[in-house]
C-alpha cells in the first residue's frame, strides 16, 4: 500500500512540474529590458540573469518553427550612431564578417510644408481656427504629393520600394526591391517594445506601431535560449549558441556573415553591429550560393513558405516572402531560395525565421498568404526587421 502511494505522489509531482514547464515556456510572459530606456550594458546583464536561471533549449529550429519558446524582443527606437555608406560584401578591418563601402552623403528625412499667414490681431479665434485647418490641410497635400504610392510602389525621396510578385517553383514569391538614401531606414522592432520571454505580436502589428513602410518577420530568436541578440545596436543577449551562424547589419548598411563560437557579441558592437538575425543559415556569400542542394533547417521539410532578406549594393537592399504548403503554392527548398536571390543579384543572403511565420507587409497590409497553423492566419513572432 505504501509503494502504491509512493507511486501516486512521484507521479502527481511529475504531473505538476510538467505542467509548470510547460507554463513557463510556451505561457508565462517575462519581460526582461524595455527599449525605450533601456542601454546595452543594463539590457545584457538582466539577460544574463535570466540565461543563469533557464536551461538551453535542445529543440530544433527549423521552417515550421517557433509557434512557442519564443523569448520576445523590443523596438529599441533608435538605431545608434550611423557611419555614412554602406558597403555589400566581403570583409573589412576591425568588421567581422562585414565589408565597409565606399563613403556616401548621408541624407536626413525630408519635410515639406506651407502655411498661411498669422493674420492681424484683430482677427477673431474663429478666423485663427480657419487659418490653423487651412494651413493643416495645405501642408497635408504637400506632403502627400511628395509620396509616389501605389499598390506596388513607394518613394518619398528617401525610400524607393517597388513590389513584385512572380511565379518560380510552382510557388508565388514576394520581391520587395528596397533603395534607401541612408542606411538608418533598415531597422527591427520587437513585440510590443519588451525585450523577455512569451513576448508575441503579428507582424503587421509591430509594423503599425513602428510607422514601417515594408516589414517581414524576423528570427523569433525566442526559440532559443542561446544566440546574440542585437537590436538597434542594442545588446539584450550575449549567450553565444554554438556554431550558430548569423547575418549582421552594421551601421553603415552593409551584411556580414559570422559564426558565434569565432566572435564575441561585444565584438560586433565594438565594429558598429546594429543587428543580428539569428535563424540562417546564410543562402548567398560574395554572389555564390552557400547551402547544397539537399540542405535543410533542422527537422524542416523541402518545401515550406520562406522569409528572407538580401543586399544588392550599397543601400539596395532584397526582401523576400514565399507562399507554401496550400494547394495553389508548394513552397521553396532552401536551395531553391538561395538560386533565386543569387538571381536577383544579391551579394549576400540569409534566412530567416519561415513557415507559418512567414509575414511579408507592405502599403498597410499583409500581401502573401500567412499560414500560421490556423488557416490563413497570421501568426505571432518576437520580431521584425522593417523599412521605415
Amino acid at each position: 500500500m505504501k509503494k502504491h502511494k509512493a507511486i501516486l505522489a512521484y507521479a502527481l509531482a511529475l504531473m505538476l512540474f510538467t505542467s509548470y514547464v510547460i507554463m513557463d515556456t510556451f505561457f508565462i510572459t517575462k519581460v526582461y529590458g524595455d527599449a525605450s530606456s533601456g542601454t546595452a550594458g543594463s539590457q545584457t546583464e538582466q539577460t544574463e540573469d535570466a540565461s543563469a536561471d533557464s536551461q538551453d533549449n535542445t529543440g530544433s529550429r527549423d521552417d515550421n518553427s517557433s509557434e512557442a519558446d519564443t523569448l520576445g524582443n523590443s523596438n529599441s527606437g533608435s538605431s545608434g550612431n550611423m557611419h555614412d555608406g554602406s558597403g555589400s560584401k566581403g570583409g573589412g578591418p576591425g568588421k567581422p564578417g562585414g565589408g565597409h563601402g565606399p563613403g556616401g552623403k548621408k541624407h536626413e528625412k525630408k519635410s515639406d510644408s506651407s502655411g498661411s499667414s498669422a493674420g492681424s490681431a484683430a482677427d477673431s479665434v474663429q478666423d485663427d481656427q480657419t487659418s490653423t485647418d487651412t494651413e493643416d490641410s495645405t501642408q497635408d497635400s504637400t506632403q502627400a504629393s511628395a509620396i509616389a504610392v501605389s499598390a506596388g510602389n513607394y518613394d518619398d525621396g528617401n525610400i524607393k520600394v517597388t513590389l513584385d510578385e512572380t511565379r518560380q517553383n510552382d510557388t508565388t514569391i514576394y520581391t520587395a526591391y528596397v533603395e534607401v538614401s541612408s542606411p538608418e531606414y533598415l531597422k527591427t522592432a520587437l513585440a510590443q517594445g519588451a525585450y523577455g520571454k512569451n513576448v508575441t505580436e503579428k507582424t503587421s502589428e509591430m509594423a503599425e506601431t513602428a510607422g514601417a513602410v515594408l516589414a517581414v518577420n524576423g528570427d523569433f530568436y525566442g526559440a532559443q535560449e542561446k544566440g546574440y541578440v542585437i537590436r538597434n545596436g542594442v545588446l539584450y543577449r550575449n549567450t553565444s549558441l554554438s556554431g550558430q551562424e548569423d547575418l549582421v547589419i552594421y551601421s553603415d548598411g552593409s551584411f556580414g556573415i559570422i559564426n558565434e563560437s569565432e566572435v564575441t557579441a561585444e565584438d560586433l558592437i565594438s565594429a558598429g553591429a546594429q543587428q543580428t538575425l539569428s535563424f540562417g543559415p546564410a543562402l548567398v556569400v560574395d554572389g555564390s550560393i552557400a547551402v547544397g542542394e539537399n540542405e535543410e533547417v533542422g527537422k524542416a521539410t523541402a518545401s515550406n513558405p520562406r522569409t528572407a532578406i538580401g543586399i544588392i549594393d550599397e543601400n539596395h537592399y532584397v526582401f523576400v516572402v514565399s507562399d507554401g504548403r496550400t494547394d495553389d503554392s508548394a513552397g521553396l527548398s532552401l536551395y531553391e531560395l538561395a538560386q533565386y536571390m543569387k538571381s536577383l543579384g544579391a551579394e549576400t543572403a540569409y534566412n530567416l525565421d519561415g513557415g507559418g511565420s512567414s509575414t511579408m507587409y507592405f502599403n498597410g497590409r499583409v500581401v502573401n498568404n500567412t499560414t500560421g497553423g490556423r488557416g490563413s492566419s497570421e501568426r505571432s513572432v518576437s520580431d521584425i526587421v522593417y523599412i521605415g
